[in-house]
């Protein structure tokens, strides 16, 4: 198990190597280079010529690629334009924001979905199948942003059930100890703030997690209903074992390893697009200050954004990868 840790984050070098590369090339490639960004073009030639000799733009490329890897190694991510703060300090006090919305958005689908799946394909053909199967099309179907609005105007507006905005109600004074608001709730024993912060989640997580809800369900169900016609299952079932135990130990475990692929791959994407969700709720993540800084092309911001979604992207399939030696064994000694 730990040869197999090791080689798959030995395995994360050539891929952080190569997305460093790809982020040095497009910060060179912007229209009219770095200086431009970062000036506008009103920016003299004078201050041009400054920008490029104090960014060490006229050193030779492999200087300036060894320079920046080492600033990104150091979270060293530039100031923003915008802000005049460091985008590191940014994502600190933002970041949070969107983790806590990502997480829960990724527990209704997982915890919503896979259930769902099973139950879909244990009754294939019957109404819960139909059902299920229409409305994860639909779910795939409709856009975040727009499922985004009808929640909120039903349940927000008309029936005053969830509020339309924000992470927590400021009046409660709640004392910030991660910038996690729920757990900051939890540890400190502030259980009102806690529950307002959780109670603020609940629109845009089911928003946001519609998408991959969907996705989970039919990968679910296609995956057990693969399984359910497999020799080993007739097998385990001539025997006579329970249904419970060919369900639990035979079914489900063989069905998990596509959908846990799924989780993966779905599970960056969430965090990307928590931009529009949270816009659309003004919801004080990472995702509405980056929409600000494609608005006001604030390259820094944007760079260190692409940055930790790779990276994070990285280390959640990492961590699906693990996952797999669990479910199946075998993938151990591949």
């Amino acid at each position: 198990m730990f040869r197999f840790i090791v080689r798959r984050l030995l395995q994360l070098i050539p891929t952080l190597f190569g997305l460093s590369l790809l982020l040095f090339i497009w910060l060179r490639r912007l229209p009219g280079g770095p200086e431009t960004a970062i000036l506008g073009e009103r920016g003299t030639p004078e201050m041009r010529a400054a920008i490029r000799r104090n960014m060490g733009l006229d050193e030779p490329i492999l200087v300036q690629y060894g320079r920046f890897v080492r600033r990104m190694i150091k979270l060293d991510l530039g100031t923003s334009t915008s802000t005049k703060r460091a985008v590191t300090t940014e994502f600190i006090e933002r970041f949070p924001g969107t983790v806590e919305l990502t997480i829960t958005a990724m527990i209704i689908a997982i915890g919503v979905g896979i259930p769902l799946g099973y139950l879909a394909a244990r009754r294939r053909g019957r109404f819960l199948d139909h059902a299920s199967v229409g409305g994860s099309l639909i779910g795939i179907c409709i856009p975040v942003f727009f499922l985004g609005y009808v929640l909120k105007a039903i349940f927000s507006e008309n029936l005053h059930w969830f509020p339309s905005s924000g992470r927590q109600d400021p009046t409660l004074g709640a004392t910030r100890v991660t910038n996690f608001f729920v757990l900051d709730g939890l540890m400190t024993r502030e259980w009102d703030a806690a529950a307002d912060a959780l109670w603020h989640l609940v629109l845009p997580s089911i928003a946001l997690a519609s998408i991959p809800l969907a996705i989970i369900v039919r990968i679910t169900r296609a995956s057990v209903l693969e399984v359910l016609n497999e020799d080993f299952v007739r097998t385990a079932e001539a025997k006579g074992l329970t249904q419970q135990t060919v369900r639990r130990r035979h079914v489900l475990r063989n069905a998990m390893l596509p959908v846990a692929t799924s989780i993966g791959l779905l599970a960056g994407g969430l965090l990307s697009g928590a931009v529009l969700t949270e816009t659309v709720f003004a919801f004080s993540g990472i995702g509405a200050f980056v929409a600000e800084a494609i608005g006001q092309r604030d390259y820094p911001v944007l760079m260190g954004f692409i940055l930790i979604i790779a990276v994070v992207y990285v280390l959640v399939n990492l961590l699906v990868d693990l996952s797999y030696s669990f479910i199946d064994p075998r993938v151990r000694v591949r």
